[in-house]
């Protein structure tokens, strides 16, 4: 699973002009559900993005409080486009995202974990496959891209050399390495 995690003063779910749903502090969070992720994967995320360290404490010091340690709210919108492969040619390739129907089921399971870990009532979402039109208000801007399985749904793009690496014919240059993500992976870092 794979999500884009932001520190927001506030943030909307809006379908046909209507507002359907909306916080103030905490976090937006858009989800992606990819072809072999799993109930494990929503229990590594769902902790993960309730103790996610993105909120300064009383004395202003960064870094140092989670959404559940403000009293934040959390609105979670559903985004199989975070599964992209976008490492040929124009068009995307969304083929490592999970089905329709199957990632329904797990994005209920990853609400329900949500709310099961939190207060429910600041556990919010959008709707699930409709076109919604999302605004936010990102503060900082703070944002974290959260990985379960780290860059398991793109093909590795670094240039080799670490040891044990293979490089492979059209790699970049190491100094063209894209930015990592967070490995939330049991056992990786954290």
């Amino acid at each position: 699973m794979r999500a884009v995690v932001q520190r927001v003063t506030s943030a909307s779910v809006t379908i046909d002009g209507k507002v359907i749903s909306s916080i103030s502090k905490g976090l937006m969070v858009l989800v992606g559900i990819g072809t072999d992720d799993t109930p494990t994967d929503v229990d590594v995320l769902s902790n993960k993005i309730l103790s996610l360290r993105a909120f300064s404490d009383a004395s202003g010091a960064m870094w140092k409080t989670s959404v559940k340690d403000v009293a934040g709210e959390v609105l979670c919108v559903s985004q199989f486009t975070l599964l992209a492969n976008t490492t040929k040619g124009s068009k995307p390739d969304f083929h490592r995202a999970m089905s329709t129907e199957s990632s329904r089921q797990l994005y209920d399971v990853f609400l329900d974990k949500m709310k099961q870990s939190y207060v429910p009532d600041r556990i919010k979402d959008g709707q699930f496959g409709a076109m919604m039109d999302v605004s936010l208000t990102n503060e900082g801007p703070v944002t974290f891209t959260l990985d379960t399985r780290k860059f398991e749904y793109v093909t590795p793009l670094n240039g080799g050399g670490e040891k044990g690496e293979k490089k492979v014919k059209g790699d970049l240059p190491k100094s063209a390495e894209p930015m990592q993500s967070v490995n939330l992976a049991p056992g990786g870092d954290s």
